[in-house]
């Protein structure tokens, strides 16, 4: 996927989400915590419409909302109180 960002006035308001289904987003959630940034740690959730979620949240209040569908094999291992 590109994902374009644009700064240009009228492009979008601030506030604005954006709503991804794909798939390794557990994968890709660790990947960003391993990081270890400080001012964004997103948790990991399962999500009442049958999902693995993160969101990431910019300093403008902005959000990109990662999603994958729950498969209970694929994810059955997962605690979603402590994936953070």
């Amino acid at each position: 996927m590109v994902f374009h960002l644009s700064e240009h006035h009228g492009d979008a308001t601030p506030g604005s989400s954006t709503f991804i289904w794909g798939q390794g987003i557990v994968e890709y959630h660790r990947e960003l915590i391993d990081k270890n940034y400080a001012y964004n740690r997103p948790g990991i959730e399962k999500t009442f419409y049958e999902a693995v979620s993160f969101t990431v949240n910019d300093p403008f209040g902005n959000r990109i909302i990662f999603n994958e569908k729950f498969d209970e094999t694929k994810h059955k291992d997962l605690n979603f109180n402590s994936i953070h």
